[in-house]
Protein backbone atom coordinates (compact mmCIF):
# COMPACT_ATOMS: atom_id res chain seq x y z
CA UNK A 1 0.00 0.00 0.00
CA UNK A 2 3.12 2.30 0.29
CA UNK A 3 4.34 2.06 -2.68
CA UNK A 4 0.75 2.81 -4.13
CA UNK A 5 0.82 5.50 -2.33
CA UNK A 6 3.89 6.85 -3.20
CA UNK A 7 3.19 6.13 -6.77
CA UNK A 8 -0.26 7.88 -6.75
CA UNK A 9 0.94 11.37 -5.10
CA UNK A 10 4.43 12.18 -4.30
CA UNK A 11 6.32 10.62 -6.95
CA UNK A 12 4.34 11.88 -10.28
CA UNK A 13 4.07 15.27 -8.53
CA UNK A 14 7.63 14.73 -8.75
CA UNK A 15 8.38 14.52 -11.90
CA UNK A 16 5.75 16.96 -12.92
CA UNK A 17 7.86 19.21 -11.22
CA UNK A 18 11.27 18.31 -12.77
CA UNK A 19 13.71 20.16 -15.51
CA UNK A 20 15.32 17.40 -16.93
CA UNK A 21 12.17 15.77 -19.18
CA UNK A 22 12.65 18.28 -21.79
CA UNK A 23 16.35 16.89 -22.10
CA UNK A 24 15.33 13.66 -22.50
CA UNK A 25 11.47 13.58 -23.45
CA UNK A 26 11.86 9.69 -24.51
CA UNK A 27 12.94 8.84 -21.18
CA UNK A 28 10.62 10.75 -19.42
CA UNK A 29 7.61 9.47 -21.32
CA UNK A 30 8.62 5.86 -20.47
CA UNK A 31 9.42 6.49 -16.73
CA UNK A 32 5.58 8.18 -17.11
CA UNK A 33 3.97 4.61 -18.18
CA UNK A 34 5.91 2.84 -15.26
CA UNK A 35 4.37 5.14 -12.78
CA UNK A 36 0.85 4.75 -14.29
CA UNK A 37 1.49 0.74 -14.80
CA UNK A 38 2.68 0.19 -11.55
CA UNK A 39 0.77 2.52 -9.46
CA UNK A 40 -2.21 0.31 -10.89
CA UNK A 41 -1.02 -2.93 -9.77
CA UNK A 42 0.36 -1.65 -6.75
CA UNK A 43 -3.24 0.33 -6.14
CA UNK A 44 -5.58 -3.01 -6.59
CA UNK A 45 -3.01 -5.48 -5.90
CA UNK A 46 -2.44 -4.10 -2.04
CA UNK A 47 -6.41 -4.50 -1.72
CA UNK A 48 -6.42 -8.00 -3.19
CA UNK A 49 -3.51 -9.16 -0.57
CA UNK A 50 -5.46 -7.54 2.10
CA UNK A 51 -8.60 -9.21 1.15
CA UNK A 52 -7.02 -12.67 0.67
CA UNK A 53 -5.37 -12.98 3.42
CA UNK A 54 -8.18 -15.41 5.24
CA UNK A 55 -7.86 -17.69 2.08
CA UNK A 56 -4.31 -18.89 1.62
CA UNK A 57 -0.69 -18.14 2.97
CA UNK A 58 0.46 -16.36 -0.66
CA UNK A 59 -1.35 -14.60 -3.20
CA UNK A 60 -1.58 -17.56 -5.68
CA UNK A 61 -2.84 -20.17 -2.80
CA UNK A 62 -5.08 -17.74 -1.70
CA UNK A 63 -6.43 -17.09 -5.10
CA UNK A 64 -7.11 -21.03 -6.24
CA UNK A 65 -9.16 -20.67 -2.68
CA UNK A 66 -11.55 -17.87 -3.14
CA UNK A 67 -12.25 -19.25 -6.29
CA UNK A 68 -13.54 -22.04 -4.60
CA UNK A 69 -15.28 -20.30 -1.89
CA UNK A 70 -16.77 -18.27 -4.38
CA UNK A 71 -18.38 -21.38 -6.10
CA UNK A 72 -19.07 -22.74 -3.20
CA UNK A 73 -21.24 -19.45 -1.56
CA UNK A 74 -18.94 -19.66 1.77
CA UNK A 75 -16.12 -17.63 3.39
CA UNK A 76 -13.18 -18.95 5.18
CA UNK A 77 -12.79 -18.90 9.11
CA UNK A 78 -11.05 -15.36 9.81
CA UNK A 79 -13.04 -13.41 6.97
CA UNK A 80 -14.07 -9.70 8.08
CA UNK A 81 -16.05 -7.54 5.74
CA UNK A 82 -13.09 -5.15 5.73
CA UNK A 83 -11.66 -7.57 3.63
CA UNK A 84 -14.31 -8.93 2.20
CA UNK A 85 -14.66 -4.47 0.61
CA UNK A 86 -11.13 -4.61 -0.37
CA UNK A 87 -12.00 -7.65 -2.34
CA UNK A 88 -14.94 -6.35 -3.85
CA UNK A 89 -12.99 -2.60 -4.29
CA UNK A 90 -10.06 -4.32 -5.94
CA UNK A 91 -12.56 -6.10 -8.67
CA UNK A 92 -14.48 -3.01 -8.99
CA UNK A 93 -11.40 -0.90 -9.84
CA UNK A 94 -9.62 -3.25 -11.86
CA UNK A 95 -12.58 -3.78 -14.11
CA UNK A 96 -13.43 0.00 -14.38
CA UNK A 97 -9.93 0.63 -15.92
CA UNK A 98 -10.37 -1.85 -18.03
CA UNK A 99 -13.64 -1.14 -19.35
CA UNK A 100 -13.02 2.30 -19.76
CA UNK A 101 -9.60 1.83 -21.57
CA UNK A 102 -11.23 -0.19 -24.27
CA UNK A 103 -14.12 1.93 -24.56
CA UNK A 104 -11.58 4.71 -25.08
CA UNK A 105 -9.94 3.16 -27.90
CA UNK A 106 -12.67 1.74 -29.38
CA UNK A 107 -14.09 5.11 -29.67
CA UNK A 108 -11.26 7.24 -30.64
CA UNK A 109 -11.30 3.99 -33.86
CA UNK A 110 -14.76 5.16 -34.16
CA UNK A 111 -13.64 8.59 -34.78
CA UNK A 112 -10.65 7.96 -36.77
CA UNK A 113 -12.87 5.80 -39.27
CA UNK A 114 -15.45 8.68 -39.95
CA UNK A 115 -12.93 11.41 -39.86
CA UNK A 116 -10.67 9.04 -42.79
CA UNK A 117 -14.06 9.36 -44.33
CA UNK A 118 -14.83 12.85 -43.74
CA UNK A 119 -10.96 13.38 -45.34
CA UNK A 120 -11.34 11.30 -48.53
CA UNK A 121 -14.54 13.60 -49.26
CA UNK A 122 -13.46 17.19 -48.27
CA UNK A 123 -9.69 17.34 -48.95
CA UNK A 124 -7.18 16.39 -52.20
CA UNK A 125 -3.82 15.04 -52.14
CA UNK A 126 -0.66 16.92 -51.44
CA UNK A 127 0.94 17.58 -54.98
CA UNK A 128 4.10 15.56 -55.55
CA UNK A 129 3.62 13.81 -52.54
CA UNK A 130 3.73 10.20 -52.01
CA UNK A 131 3.70 9.51 -48.16
CA UNK A 132 -0.66 10.14 -47.73
CA UNK A 133 -0.61 14.01 -46.96
CA UNK A 134 -4.06 15.08 -47.30
CA UNK A 135 -4.85 19.19 -48.38
CA UNK A 136 -8.21 20.52 -46.41
CA UNK A 137 -9.53 24.13 -47.82
CA UNK A 138 -9.51 26.00 -44.66
CA UNK A 139 -8.28 29.16 -43.73
CA UNK A 140 -7.13 28.38 -40.30
CA UNK A 141 -3.47 27.26 -40.41
CA UNK A 142 -4.10 23.18 -39.46
CA UNK A 143 -1.42 20.18 -39.46
CA UNK A 144 -2.15 16.87 -37.43
CA UNK A 145 -1.80 13.32 -38.41
CA UNK A 146 -4.40 10.84 -38.60
CA UNK A 147 -3.39 7.37 -37.23
CA UNK A 148 -4.71 4.16 -39.53
CA UNK A 149 -2.86 1.99 -40.17
CA UNK A 150 -2.16 1.67 -43.95
CA UNK A 151 -4.85 5.12 -44.23
CA UNK A 152 -2.48 6.88 -42.04
CA UNK A 153 -2.33 10.54 -43.13
CA UNK A 154 -1.12 13.64 -42.74
CA UNK A 155 -3.51 16.64 -42.92
CA UNK A 156 -2.89 20.45 -43.65
CA UNK A 157 -4.60 23.26 -44.60
CA UNK A 158 -4.39 25.61 -47.70
CA UNK A 159 -4.40 28.33 -44.53
CA UNK A 160 -1.30 26.63 -43.37
CA UNK A 161 0.72 26.02 -46.83
CA UNK A 162 -0.08 30.06 -47.53
CA UNK A 163 1.42 31.07 -44.35
CA UNK A 164 4.60 28.90 -43.86
CA UNK A 165 7.77 28.96 -46.81
CA UNK A 166 9.25 25.48 -47.92
CA UNK A 167 11.63 24.86 -44.83
CA UNK A 168 8.80 25.74 -42.42
CA UNK A 169 6.26 23.38 -44.04
CA UNK A 170 9.02 20.47 -44.09
CA UNK A 171 9.81 20.74 -40.07
CA UNK A 172 5.47 20.39 -39.85
CA UNK A 173 5.33 17.54 -41.80
CA UNK A 174 8.43 16.08 -40.82
CA UNK A 175 6.76 16.60 -36.66
CA UNK A 176 3.80 15.25 -37.84
CA UNK A 177 4.90 11.89 -39.60
CA UNK A 178 7.06 11.61 -36.46
CA UNK A 179 3.90 11.08 -34.39
CA UNK A 180 2.55 8.44 -37.09
CA UNK A 181 5.53 6.23 -36.96
CA UNK A 182 6.13 6.33 -33.20
CA UNK A 183 2.26 5.64 -32.73
CA UNK A 184 1.96 8.43 -30.06
CA UNK A 185 -1.40 8.05 -30.44
CA UNK A 186 -1.48 5.02 -28.80
CA UNK A 187 0.07 6.55 -25.22
CA UNK A 188 -1.76 9.23 -25.28
CA UNK A 189 -5.28 7.43 -25.77
CA UNK A 190 -3.97 5.19 -22.77
CA UNK A 191 -3.36 8.30 -20.60
CA UNK A 192 -6.40 10.18 -21.38
CA UNK A 193 -8.53 6.51 -20.39
CA UNK A 194 -7.02 7.13 -17.03
CA UNK A 195 -7.81 10.46 -16.96
CA UNK A 196 -11.77 9.83 -18.22
CA UNK A 197 -11.84 6.71 -15.57
CA UNK A 198 -10.60 8.90 -12.52
CA UNK A 199 -11.51 12.63 -12.95
CA UNK A 200 -11.39 13.15 -9.51
CA UNK A 201 -8.37 12.24 -9.32
CA UNK A 202 -5.80 15.40 -10.09
CA UNK A 203 -2.77 13.24 -10.82
CA UNK A 204 -4.36 11.73 -13.87
CA UNK A 205 -4.96 15.00 -15.07
CA UNK A 206 -1.32 16.16 -14.46
CA UNK A 207 -0.02 12.84 -15.97
CA UNK A 208 -2.08 13.62 -19.03
CA UNK A 209 -0.78 16.93 -19.86
CA UNK A 210 2.72 16.03 -19.21
CA UNK A 211 3.05 13.07 -21.56
CA UNK A 212 0.80 15.49 -23.98
CA UNK A 213 4.28 17.90 -23.50
CA UNK A 214 6.61 15.08 -24.60
CA UNK A 215 5.39 13.47 -27.60
CA UNK A 216 4.87 16.41 -28.87
CA UNK A 217 8.46 17.25 -27.95
CA UNK A 218 9.73 13.59 -29.26
CA UNK A 219 8.31 14.71 -32.50
CA UNK A 220 10.10 17.63 -32.35
CA UNK A 221 13.20 15.90 -32.22
CA UNK A 222 12.57 13.80 -35.36
CA UNK A 223 11.68 17.01 -37.32
CA UNK A 224 14.72 18.75 -36.24
CA UNK A 225 16.51 15.98 -38.69
CA UNK A 226 14.96 17.73 -41.59
CA UNK A 227 15.37 21.65 -40.20
CA UNK A 228 17.53 23.54 -38.14
CA UNK A 229 15.45 24.29 -34.73
CA UNK A 230 15.18 27.95 -35.50
CA UNK A 231 13.16 27.02 -38.76
CA UNK A 232 11.05 24.42 -36.39
CA UNK A 233 10.88 26.82 -33.63
CA UNK A 234 9.41 29.80 -36.05
CA UNK A 235 6.76 27.34 -37.60
CA UNK A 236 5.73 25.93 -34.38
CA UNK A 237 5.35 29.81 -33.29
CA UNK A 238 3.64 31.04 -36.45
CA UNK A 239 1.22 28.35 -36.61
CA UNK A 240 0.42 28.66 -32.68
CA UNK A 241 0.03 32.60 -32.56
CA UNK A 242 -1.90 32.59 -36.38
CA UNK A 243 -4.09 29.51 -34.98
CA UNK A 244 -5.70 31.21 -31.81
CA UNK A 245 -5.81 34.71 -33.92
CA UNK A 246 -8.27 32.74 -36.42
CA UNK A 247 -9.90 30.24 -34.46
CA UNK A 248 -9.78 32.35 -30.81
CA UNK A 249 -7.75 28.73 -28.97
CA UNK A 250 -10.97 25.76 -30.62
CA UNK A 251 -10.09 22.96 -33.11
CA UNK A 252 -11.76 22.69 -35.94
CA UNK A 253 -14.50 20.40 -36.33
CA UNK A 254 -11.90 17.93 -38.57
CA UNK A 255 -9.13 17.94 -35.84
CA UNK A 256 -11.56 17.37 -32.79
CA UNK A 257 -12.55 14.08 -34.72
CA UNK A 258 -9.99 11.63 -34.41
CA UNK A 259 -6.37 13.20 -35.30
CA UNK A 260 -4.06 13.60 -33.25
CA UNK A 261 -4.12 17.55 -31.57
CA UNK A 262 -2.42 19.69 -34.00
CA UNK A 263 1.17 21.58 -34.16
CA UNK A 264 -0.45 24.53 -32.34
CA UNK A 265 -1.81 23.42 -29.95
CA UNK A 266 -1.73 26.68 -27.43
CA UNK A 267 -0.60 24.90 -23.88
CA UNK A 268 2.20 23.00 -25.84
CA UNK A 269 3.72 25.91 -28.31
CA UNK A 270 6.00 28.22 -25.39
CA UNK A 271 7.33 25.35 -23.81
CA UNK A 272 8.24 23.99 -27.13
CA UNK A 273 10.12 26.78 -28.82
CA UNK A 274 12.02 28.02 -25.75
CA UNK A 275 13.73 24.35 -25.88
CA UNK A 276 14.51 24.59 -29.70
CA UNK A 277 15.82 28.18 -29.18
CA UNK A 278 17.57 27.17 -25.63
CA UNK A 279 19.47 25.06 -26.94
CA UNK A 280 18.78 22.79 -23.88
CA UNK A 281 22.02 19.88 -23.22
CA UNK A 282 21.02 16.05 -23.11
CA UNK A 283 21.27 14.18 -19.80
CA UNK A 284 24.27 12.64 -18.36
CA UNK A 285 25.32 9.30 -19.30
CA UNK A 286 24.67 8.71 -15.25
CA UNK A 287 21.33 10.06 -15.67
CA UNK A 288 20.12 8.24 -18.55
CA UNK A 289 21.11 5.11 -16.25
CA UNK A 290 19.60 6.31 -13.18
CA UNK A 291 16.46 7.36 -15.55
CA UNK A 292 16.25 3.78 -16.91
CA UNK A 293 17.08 1.75 -13.93
CA UNK A 294 13.96 3.81 -12.49
CA UNK A 295 11.65 2.64 -15.04
CA UNK A 296 12.62 -1.10 -14.93
CA UNK A 297 12.50 -0.80 -11.08
CA UNK A 298 8.73 0.56 -10.93
CA UNK A 299 7.51 -2.16 -13.31
CA UNK A 300 9.15 -5.04 -11.77
CA UNK A 301 8.32 -4.10 -7.83
CA UNK A 302 5.02 -4.18 -7.55
CA UNK A 303 4.41 -7.89 -9.14
CA UNK A 304 7.61 -8.77 -6.81
CA UNK A 305 6.30 -7.66 -3.80
CA UNK A 306 2.79 -9.39 -4.98
CA UNK A 307 4.39 -12.45 -4.86
CA UNK A 308 6.24 -12.54 -2.25
CA UNK A 309 3.95 -11.60 -0.11
CA UNK A 310 3.38 -14.14 2.59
Amino acid sequence: MALAVLLAWPVPILLAGANWPPRAPGLALALWQSIALAGGISMIGSLLVFGLIPFGATPVSALGALAGHVATGTLPAGATLAGVMALCLALILGTHLLLNLSATFIRAERQRRRHHTLIGLLSDPLPFDTEGTRVIDHAAPIAYCLPGGTRSATVLSRGLLHLLDADQLRGVVAHERAHLRQQHHVVLLAFKSWHSALPWFPIANRAENAVALLVEMMADDQARQAVDDRTLARAIALVGTAHLAEVSGTQTPLAAAGGLDDVSSADLVGPRVSRLLGEVPGLSTAARTLVVSATVVLLLLPPALLLLTT
